[in-house]
């Protein structure tokens, strides 16, 4: 697992740095919120562990800014323990906290924790380009706006997104379709209802970048941007 850690004591960092690889991580610890910033764009991590109290910007700023391009599990580390402060970091989607000064093992102990949760909401996620299907929920957003689908639009897509590059004839489509209410859908419907969810998830419906025709087979859903 790969961390950014930004703290702008350097005495910290280089400790907790120090501790965090002896435990196995990949760690990059930084003293700048920009330089973070810069760094993010590059390359990719599985959690931050972000100070509050940096020196060119305030952490909750910085945060913000990152979850701007990306969603990365973050722990916030702050020197105030107020009420206030705690809420604003959750309330900015933070997973968790900690307050200074605490423990290099309580610390530890946090990122485990939100790692194994992160990993078991990623199993309930896909992921197709900037499309989003939470399974538990049945729920659909695109760049984190919610889609709203029929019950039918939704099986159709999540049986496409369920194998993204796999190619669905039509008939393997029709075979597992049958709407809740039992309305028979028939191969002119299918078109129907492709284009519909076309509309709801497509930048442009006269050139669809997400589901794709495969003439004289069917359908596949692509996962490259």
């Amino acid at each position: 697992m790969k961390l950014l850690l930004v703290e702008d004591d350097e005495a910290i960092l280089e400790g907790l740095v120090f501790c965090l690889k002896k435990e196995g991580f990949l760690v990059k610890g930084l003293t700048n919120a920009y330089q973070a910033l810069e760094l993010i764009k590059k390359e990719n991590f599985d959690l931050l562990v972000l100070d509050i109290n940096l020196p060119d910007m305030n952490g909750l700023k910085l945060y913000r800014q990152i979850k701007e391009n990306k969603d990365i599990p973050t722990i916030f580390l702050t020197a105030n323990d107020s009420e206030l402060s705690i809420v604003e970091a959750l309330d900015s989607g933070a997973d968790d906290y900690i307050t200074k000064p605490f423990k290099t093992r309580e610390l530890i102990s946090r990122i485990h924790s939100v790692l194994r949760r992160t990993k078991k909401e990623e199993q309930n996620i896909i992921k197709i380009q900037d499309i989003t299907i939470h399974l538990k929920e049945a729920k659909v957003f695109k760049k984190d706006k919610p889609v709203f689908l029929t019950a039918l639009e939704y099986k159709i897509l999540l049986i496409l997104c369920m194998h993204p590059t796999k190619v669905f004839t039509r008939e393997s489509i029709l075979a597992n379709i049958w709407d809740t209410e039992e309305e028979y859908v028939n191969d002119n419907t299918l078109t129907v209802y492709i284009k519909r969810i076309r509309e709801k998830i497509e930048d442009d419906m006269t050139n669809p970048k997400i589901i794709l025709t495969v003439r004289g087979l069917g359908y596949q859903v692509n996962n490259e941007k």
